[in-house]
């Protein structure tokens, strides 16, 4: 997940920020679907909305214990 997310760094394509940020989402869902934490993140589109969405699935692993 660290790797992921450091494709967000200012300087980073347009292009490659946002495949960084379906791969970083991808990669949320699995740690949900195997810690049992339910969310949106498929069903919301890119925007604000998504963004808040997975600032609180972190929160949710981080308190399962998953390290980000």
């Amino acid at each position: 997940m660290r790797r992921a997310r450091a494709c967000f760094e200012p300087g980073a394509s347009a292009a490659k920020k946002i495949g960084a940020r379906q791969a970083y989402d991808a990669l949320l869902v699995q740690a949900c679907t195997a810690l049992g934490v339910e969310h949106r993140l498929r069903a919301l589109p890119e925007g604000m909305d998504r963004e808040v969405e997975r600032i609180r699935v972190e929160e949710c692993l981080r308190h399962q214990g998953l390290s980000l």
